[in-house]
């Protein structure tokens, strides 16, 4: 049986369940918080409020979250323990990698092997070994190991920075063979960029996520993607900024009646809470929660003719693929 680490431990594949595949916990600024600890407000009410809205989630059928949390995003796995714990119904799968659209954060600047071979010396990548470290030994002592890989491209494109990250991440894949999640900026077509990339290292397109599929109805492009092997991910549910729910859902199925369910996954790149924006702009988004896939997507897409098995296949059939390495 093929197993998937979880922040309470491995569970078999099997058990995965109903799985969106792109979900946070929590979206911090470090930096910000350390130093304004009022803009973070009370750590209890925080975990309560998160315990609250992961249980809701539990409740509408959901077994399991893919945490893309990592390096840029505020990752801190003994808060999501602590939360894990009280919603045990619920799994949370925790990731490792960086993000980033531009440059590496600074403290991998100066610790560039290209910088090291300009000086005459040798050093490698502390990013891969750190990557490695987490999802072979844990993160931070937690006893949590990651299991999978995140980086980023958007329409700055692929940066010095970018690259260095991706290629981290594709030879942290190569070194432990979980699965990796790429965000990417599909306007752009940057998903185009990351299969070349991949290929490079070596990467099979089907251990791969396009994260943010779903922010273009250009199916035709999206097809091709599928075609060569990568996964779809319809994550931003929610996000009507220069879309609407409709052109989502109906991506969704046009991709489905042309045959690709089995190459998408769903979810909604929410948080429980993320200090990025403003709470007072939230209400321009009020579709963007947890609920929304189960209370408004899946109606929508039975509507116009998705059907169950397709639903099933994306909701529960492709996750457990993706981690089996099918």
């Amino acid at each position: 049986m093929a197993t998937v680490e979880t922040v309470r431990g491995p569970v078999d594949t099997a058990a995965l369940g109903r799985t969106y595949m792109h979900e946070h916990v929590f979206v911090l600024t470090p930096d910000v918080q350390q130093n304004y600890p009022d803009e973070w407000g009370d750590e209890e009410e925080r975990v309560a409020d998160a315990v609250a809205k992961l249980s809701a989630l539990a409740a509408s059928g959901v077994r399991t979250i893919v945490d893309p949390t990592v390096v840029g995003l505020g990752r801190y796995v003994p808060r999501i323990q602590r939360v894990a714990e009280q919603v045990p119904g619920l799994n949370i799968v925790a990731a490792t990698g960086c993000y980033t659209y531009g440059d590496v954060p600074f403290f991998f600047h100066y610790r560039d092997p290209a910088l090291a071979a300009a000086l005459g010396s040798e050093i490698p990548d502390p990013m891969v070994a750190m990557f490695v470290g987490d999802i072979t030994e844990g993160i931070a002592g937690t006893g949590v190991r990651a299991a999978f890989l995140k980086c980023a491209i958007d329409s700055p494109g692929l940066t010095p920075g970018v690259e260095r990250v991706m290629r981290a991440v594709a030879k942290a894949h190569l070194a432990t063979g979980v699965p990796i999640t790429v965000h990417t900026h599909p306007e752009s077509r940057q998903g185009l960029v990351v299969q070349r990339v991949m290929a490079e290292e070596g990467v099979a397109p089907g251990r791969i996520v396009l994260g943010h599929s779903g922010d273009t109805a250009d199916v035709d492009h999206l097809c091709a993607l599928a075609d060569a092997g990568f996964w779809l991910g319809m994550d931003r549910f929610g996000i009507n900024l220069g879309t609407t729910f409709e052109q989502r859902a109906d991506t969704v199925v046009e991709l489905c009646r042309r045959g690709y369910a089995g190459r998408m996954v769903l979810s909604h790149d929410a948080a429980c809470y993320i200090d990025w924006i403003d709470p007072a702009m939230l209400p321009l988004l009020p579709q963007w929660h947890y609920l929304h896939i189960d209370q408004d997507v899946l109606p929508y897409l039975r509507d116009h003719g998705v059907t169950d098995d397709q639903i099933e296949t994306m909701l529960v059939a492709n996750p457990r693929r993706y981690f089996e390495g099918g």
